[in-house]
């Protein structure tokens, strides 16, 4: 594959073995079917537990179609004779605000149905359903995607428009060649995924027996530990809520001399529970009306990702969504602390002492009620050796899946005209 020459009939980034210009046509040119279905009579009423799977657009998620056993009889199937789903149709959602995402129907799919807003695009046999799938999913099938779309929203394409799209299509064996190659990009992609799934799942299991004290670990002479100690949180930590100047846009600055401003915003990143960049700053000013916080502090949400804790690899300022906790060192190892304020024996005490069993917010008073289990420092350090190990596989392993979907990303870019 080398990269060619500026030309407006040839991609970027090609195969050597092909050459010549590719040409334009009209998905209308190269389908035989541009099409969605609708909501039977009756809607939500009608979908039952098995029988014709029912795709709607929240089942066509990022090139992959994931079925919820929403389903609806063969008598209303039957009756829906124009939207019935075959293998190799293309499915792209046409309205709201998941516009534009695609996929194709695996091979092995019997059948199935569609509302109005999934569109069926079923290709003629001279033209691969991957190579036209995964030029939707590119930049220039989006850019053209937002161009088109309808409506006082602009959240809505009709199927002229669709039928109207123009796509620059190579002969139909470069077309597999490309679909070839990107499928074996899908398949590390979900490899990758599936591992990094299953770390996750494996992690959550050995949390959910440390906890319990199901699993326990050996001193250093193969002996038992000590019991361990439950006590209420406030007998261990203390919190320091967070505050914010006020109005804040007063107080946000752009300058390289900021304070940073941690908000739960730059969580969104975080695999391992960790904060190591933020969005925004604020003023030297604006963080006297604030709560400073250092590097290696740990913070826990009591709004939005309420319960959540982070430890800190940046100081900064926090808003009143946060708790800083502290004082806690003479009982606690703080990589211990991190993992179990983020397990399941935590976040689920949290549950249980909330009004009604719902969480929007958690208060000081709920934090500090719940209970913490306190092994010896040195069994406190083995938990948490072993589980920062794991977190490092699971972070070695999502690096590799950010740089393979961006690698992706570019080979989209670059492979379409």
């Amino acid at each position: 594959m080398g990269a060619q020459k500026k030309n407006i009939m040839v991609p970027q980034l090609r195969f050597k073995e092909f050459d010549g210009e590719w040409e334009r046509k009209k998905f209308g040119n190269i389908s035989v079917k541009v099409g969605s279905g609708s909501t039977p009579k009756g809607g939500s009423e009608v979908y039952q537990d098995s029988g014709i799977p029912f795709i709607r657009s929240q089942n066509v998620i990022d090139g992959k179609l994931i079925l919820d056993g929403i389903c609806i009889s063969e008598d209303i199937n039957s009756k829906m004779k124009g939207s019935i789903v075959k293998s190799e149709d293309i499915l792209l959602n046409i309205t709201g605000g998941s516009i534009g995402r695609s996929c194709i129907v695996p091979n092995d799919f019997e059948i199935g149905n569609v509302n109005q807003h999934v569109c069926i695009i079923r290709l003629n046999k001279n033209n691969s359903p991957k190579f036209i799938q995964s030029f939707i999913s590119s930049y220039k099938g989006q850019k053209l995607i937002l161009q088109r779309q309808t409506g006082s929203g602009r959240e809505g394409l009709n199927f002229q428009s669709i039928r109207l799209f123009n796509v620059f299509i190579p002969s139909h064996p470069e077309q597999q060649k490309i679909a070839s190659f990107l499928t074996a990009v899908d398949k590390k992609l979900q490899q990758l995924t599936t591992k990094k799934e299953q770390l996750e799942h494996y992690k959550k299991g050995v949390m959910q027996q440390l906890f319990s004290q199901q699993l326990r670990f050996k001193d250093d002479d193969g002996n038992d530990f000590p019991d361990w100690e439950k006590k209420r949180f406030s007998k261990y930590i203390k919190l320091y809520r967070g505050s914010s100047p006020r109005p804040i846009i007063k107080y946000t600055t752009t300058e390289s001399d900021g304070v940073n401003w941690i908000k739960i915003g730059d969580t969104k990143n975080s695999n391992n529970y960790r904060i190591s960049d933020v969005a925004e700053k604020i003023t030297k000013k604006g963080s006297l009306k604030s709560r400073f916080v250092r590097k290696g502090e740990i913070i826990l949400a009591n709004s939005m990702s309420f319960g959540k804790s982070y430890l800190l690899e940046i100081e900064g300022c926090i808003y009143d969504g946060w708790f800083v906790l502290r004082e806690y060192e003479d009982f606690l190892n703080r990589e211990y602390l991190l993992h179990l304020l983020n397990s399941e024996f935590l976040q689920k005490q949290y549950l249980r002492l909330s009004t009604g069993g719902v969480v929007q917010n958690i208060s000081s008073d709920i934090v500090y009620s719940t209970i913490i289990i306190c092994p010896t420092q040195k069994e406190q350090q083995k938990i948490a050796t072993y589980l920062s190990a794991l977190d490092a596989k699971i972070e070695t392993v999502a690096g590799q899946l950010l740089k393979t979907q961006e690698f992706k990303k570019g080979l989209l870019q670059r492979l379409f005209v």
